[in-house]
């Protein structure tokens, strides 16, 4: 309780000065009053000047101690305005969250009322009263907020704040509580098992790799029980902390992973990456066999009749395939479940949400991992929130009428209460944290590959191409004339020419399924891409989708390239630039990114870290996230090795933390995957042939076929 010198508490000065100033205001209004009740009026306001100015004392031990008259303050002051914007308890009358708890008709009547304060705790706001004070007091770890003049204590002291409310006798006292489901969901909350202990479990090999603010997430989780809603911002490692805690309670694996399909291998990739399990021991299913498998991952299709089997240690399935396998998913009986884009479910009609609901309800452990929570959506959140705690969101219109009113477009597309189920979700099962709030703990650039899983149909043109390779290099290693051998290896830059063309063609689909899930996070971006066929894809994706875009590239004239830049750095509606790798990557300042993406690569790492400093440059507020789409068995296998080399010598390496360009270097569980690379002290920036990638090319041996998923024959 503050004091100041002359023993008063803070919330009785705040009284006393009220109390003072509606005084004086009553007796201001009383001059122009009749005679007849002159009298009266001044013998009321020179008592109330008395009492204002000699406030009333009463003993405690052998001091006095002067105290107020509990004359009921004004609350119309600055600050009882800042409360009162705060939500209240109910939207809804009829939710008998106000009753009376003690006294009779005649004696004074007082009112309190509880909510849920932005600190996750819960605030008590009422005019001051000493019978109220001596209450609270009581309470269990609470304290008075001079500055917000509130009483906050936390939420598992609410029940013993409404029994000593209740307890008060000689009062009318009308207590305002919370609302049910804010009661059923703090009950929830509070009887979750404390799984901390469980911390020191994790490898020392990723403890030491976690930024702290990772760290205080995979504490929050297992604090919160293992269920939680990861709401990170885009490119914060949500995917490392659902590893790292997935750690700490091995002795509940296997783990189901659900994700979109364009996500697939990055997740596998991440768990070979991170865990000392087999490659063979991480299942991901498919729906067809597609895409390389050079990690060495089972892979099981989805389309087989029959159960499926699903017996690895992590299991990774897209949503789309949910609804076809649930039986087999559901008999697997998945303790611990992880629920990537977890937005994906917001849809309570889609047969993803419906199939997938029962199995997130039923495990043990569940972290949804969201980069976009749909706050300013909360019917979006409802079945989230259900596969949490299904005990607590079990009626949707409960939860509609008090947090979903006021939409224009159909029941509950409104936001009602927005603070206060921000503050219930961040108290219970959210944890989020923006670029902005941890950015002193991020580097400043990080980069890290993305695996695009590819289809047979659109790989078929490239595997023709690689053999047709093969028999080149063949000849070239037989050929005796000098004059042959260049006209060999003329054709063989040729042939490699046509593989970057095709690869590029086969990798559209998967890129532009990736891209979705970067506008569902709502971010703006920078998308790099050489071909114009890739260019003139992403650009009507975005079109289609309507997301506010700029593109530059060779057609672009150079007169309106500043007015595009513009838009992009001061308009919010703008929310991604397409870029040709040579025409969007120099010369541009592009800060109002922080995430980059590259669908191709360059012949020339250099124009790749030209490209990445548009974003990477002086007034980059963020750190800069770098995202490279891949696909194995294609051109990317030539080009990825010497780029990483490239960039390793102008030292500008990757992700610390992840080191996700050393690929050949970190695959150890994977026996097959061969070594490949290749030194070089020469500036990228001058490397301006393809005779280094030739020469690389060249270098294979036949063995190195065996990895490949699509046989070339």
């Amino acid at each position: 309780m503050e004091t100041d010198d002359w023993g008063f508490s803070a919330e009785e000065l705040d009284s006393l000065e009220k109390d003072a100033l509606n005084r004086i205001a009553q007796r201001n209004a009383t001059t122009a009053t009749a005679t007849a009740t002159t009298t009266t009026t001044t013998t009321t306001a020179a008592s109330t000047s008395t009492r204002a100015h000699a406030p009333s004392t009463f003993y405690h031990g052998s001091h006095a101690r002067p105290i107020p008259s509990p004359v009921k303050p004004v609350f119309e002051s600055r600050h009882a305005h800042k409360v009162n914007s705060l939500p209240t308890a109910s939207a809804n009358p009829s939710a008998g969250t106000t009753r009376k708890v003690s006294g009779d008709d005649t004696s004074k009547t007082r009112s309190i009322k509880f909510f849920l304060h932005a600190s996750g705790n819960v605030a008590a706001k009422f005019a001051y009263d000493q019978v109220l004070v001596g209450a609270l007091r009581k309470v269990p770890k609470a304290t008075w907020n001079a500055k917000e003049r509130l009483w906050i204590f936390p939420l598992l002291s609410l029940p013993s704040a409404e029994k000593f409310i209740g307890e008060l006798s000689g009062s009318n006292i009308e207590v305002e509580t919370l609302d049910p489901l804010l009661h059923r969901a703090i009950a929830a909350a509070s009887i979750v098992p404390d799984l901390q202990d469980r911390y020191d479990l994790m490898p020392d090999s990723i403890k030491s790799k976690l930024l702290p603010f990772q760290r205080d997430g995979v504490r929050f989780i297992l604090q919160h029980g293992g269920r939680v809603l990861l709401a990170d911002e885009m490119g914060l490692g949500k995917t490392l902390q659902a590893i790292a805690v997935a750690s700490c309670v091995r002795d509940s694996w296997p783990v189901l992973v659900l994700t979109p399909s364009s996500l697939r291998l990055q997740w596998a990739s991440m768990i070979q990456q991170w865990l000392d399990i087999a490659s063979s021991d991480i299942h991901v299913v498919l729906s067809s066999y597609n895409g390389s498998n050079k990690g060495g991952f089972t892979i099981t299709r989805s389309n087989t009749k029959g159960d499926i089997s699903l017996d690895g240690m992590f299991n990774i399935v897209s949503y789309d395939v949910v609804p076809k396998i649930q039986e087999s998913l559901m008999s697997s009986n998945f303790k611990f479940v992880i629920a990537d884009e977890s937005h994906f479910l917001k849809n309570a009609q889609a047969k993803r949400t419906t199939a997938s609901l029962p199995l997130l309800q039923k495990a043990r452990y569940l972290m949804l991992l969201s980069g976009t929570p749909a706050l300013s959506r909360p019917i979006e959140l409802f079945k989230q929130l259900e596969a949490l705690y299904p005990t607590v969101y079990k009626n949707v219109h409960e939860y509609g009428n008090r947090y979903c009113l006021g939409g224009h477009f159909g029941m509950y597309q409104g936001a009602s209460n927005h603070e206060e189920l921000h503050n219930l979700m961040k108290a219970t099962v959210m944890i989020r944290r923006l670029k902005k709030d941890v950015l002193s703990e991020l580097p400043v650039k990080r980069r890290q590959q993305v695996f695009l899983d590819l289809a047979d149909k659109d790989m078929r043109q490239i595997n023709a191409l690689f053999c047709e390779l093969d028999v080149i290099k063949n000849k070239i290693k037989a050929c005796k004339s000098k004059e042959e051998g260049e006209s060999l290896k003329l054709n063989e830059k040729q042939i490699i020419n046509k593989i970057y063309t095709e690869s590029a063609e086969a990798k559209i689909p998967a890129v532009l399924d990736y891209l979705g899930t970067v506008i569902e996070a709502g971010c703006k971006f920078i998308v790099f891409a050489h071909h114009q066929s890739m260019i003139d894809s992403i650009h009507q994706l975005l079109l289609k989708k309507k997301v506010g875009c700029i593109r530059i590239d060779g057609g672009t004239p150079a007169g309106s390239r500043q007015s595009l830049v513009t838009d992009f750095q001061e308009k919010d509606a703008i929310k991604a630039a397409v870029l040709s790798i040579k025409a969007g990557g120099v010369g541009l300042t592009l800060t109002a990114a922080s995430t980059v993406i590259f669908a191709e690569l360059s012949w020339t790492p250099g124009d790749m870290i030209q490209a990445e400093d548009r974003a990477h440059r002086i007034g980059q507020v963020s750190s800069v996230n770098v995202y490279y789409l891949l696909a194995s068995d294609t051109v990317d296998d030539i080009i990825w090795d010497v780029v990483q080399s490239k960039l390793e010598n102008l030292g500008q390496m990757l992700d610390g933390h992840e080191n996700t360009l050393k690929v050949s270097n970190n695959n150890t569980n994977n026996q097959q995957q061969p070594t490949r690379m290749i030194s070089s002290s020469s500036s990228p920036s001058k490397q301006k042939t393809l005779d280094s990638f030739v020469k690389r090319c060249s270098s294979h041996n036949a063995e190195a076929d065996s990895n490949h998923k699509h046989p070339r024959h």
